[in-house]
């Protein structure tokens, strides 16, 4: 049965520079928080990743979303990955600095499991309440994680649209095995003080950008801003 955690009055939390993730001290604080974490390569970073955390942040009700830019994704060693700084560098462009945050701190904390960050940011972090932010990619594929099942209750997660992707991710075998956990869309700003296991799948508009694509066409790397600018051509975003 899904229950929900009760969360003391909050302040904001506090103004972080994008210029650097090591304003998000390793060592945590006290902060109180509803707070998403978007881990990935961002190899490159792109506009679906902003989108993802501008929507998390209105459904969802949350403080903040962490950009998690990951030292080294275990799932993806045949790949060709670009340097931390470079990947990061494109995690910060997508950032304002407050309500969306670009970070580090996966590489200062040393890990490269999502399970292992997970544990450590709420050792750390012990008043924020942490909601997993991933593409339907990510959950259909969630079977390959280390200790996915041990993930799956240490946080909420909430799953947004990827092209050809939502039908995999909701029918096949880590969808029907976290079937009796979902979240109607209808009850998805409360997500974030449900005692997990407890994920909802955030229906909406689409896109279809990917980091391998923009590879593909010769995209990455190059200059982090006009990067953005024709990511956002193709989609008709505004900055």
């Amino acid at each position: 049965m899904l229950q929900r955690v009760n969360m003391p009055s909050n302040t904001s939390p506090p103004v972080l520079s994008d210029v650097a993730g090591a304003s998000i001290p390793t060592w945590g604080d006290g902060r109180r928080a509803r707070i998403g974490l978007l881990g990935g390569s961002f190899n490159p970073g792109h506009l679906w990743h902003r989108a993802i955390a501008r929507r998390a942040l209105k459904v969802l009700g949350l403080d903040q979303v962490w950009l998690m830019v990951s030292p080294g994704n275990p799932l993806k060693t045949g790949q060709a990955m670009a340097g931390f700084e470079a990947r990061m560098a494109t995690a910060r462009a997508l950032a304002d600095g407050r309500k969306i945050v670009a970070t580090d701190i996966e590489a200062r904390l040393g890990s490269r499991y999502t399970v292992d960050t997970v544990s450590l940011l709420q050792q750390r972090f012990p008043h924020v309440r942490f909601v997993w932010l991933m593409g339907a990619d990510g959950l259909a594929s969630l079977s390959r994680w280390k200790r996915w099942r041990v993930l799956v209750h240490d946080l909420p997660i909430a799953v947004f649209p990827r092209p050809g992707q939502n039908a995999p991710a909701l029918k096949g075998a880590v969808g029907h095995a976290l079937a009796r956990w979902r979240v109607p869309t209808c009850r998805a700003a409360v997500l974030a003080l449900l005692s997990p296991p407890a994920w909802a799948f955030l229906a909406g508009a689409q896109n279809s950008i990917s980091a391998t694509a923009i590879r593909k066409r010769g995209g990455f790397p190059v200059g982090v801003c006009s990067q953005a600018g024709q990511d956002r051509q193709n989609t008709g975003e505004q900055p």
